[in-house]
């Protein structure tokens, strides 16, 4: 039973700090990141989200700090109604994901 109890407890530390590497910043420091150059202008990631879906628009943003990383995620809506969502590495505007939403 001990051993049960250890394993369970490690994985709820394992799941934390996987949970607490990313971190949503607020517009501000989004701003102050775009602005040194940092990540990419919100003009070429949304430009970006929507040439993987012609037609589609841009529905909700979110940046976040994953792992040290700027990761842009954005939600599309096509033309079909369908909503995608996308990841992009907010400093080099690379498509990380691109999935259907369910």
């Amino acid at each position: 039973m001990n051993k049960l109890t250890t394993l369970f407890a490690a994985t709820a530390l394992a799941t934390t700090a996987g949970i607490a590497q990313a971190r949503d910043l607020g517009p501000d420091e989004a701003l102050k990141l775009r602005d040194a150059g940092t990540i990419q202008s919100f003009e070429k990631l949304n430009a970006a989200a929507l040439a993987k879906h012609p037609g589609s628009k841009v529905e909700e943003t979110e940046l976040e700090e994953e792992y040290g990383r700027y990761i842009y995620q954005v939600e599309v809506r096509d033309a079909q109604g369908v909503q995608w969502d996308l990841e992009l590495d907010a400093a080099t505007g690379q498509i990380l994901k691109d999935h259907q939403d369910d």
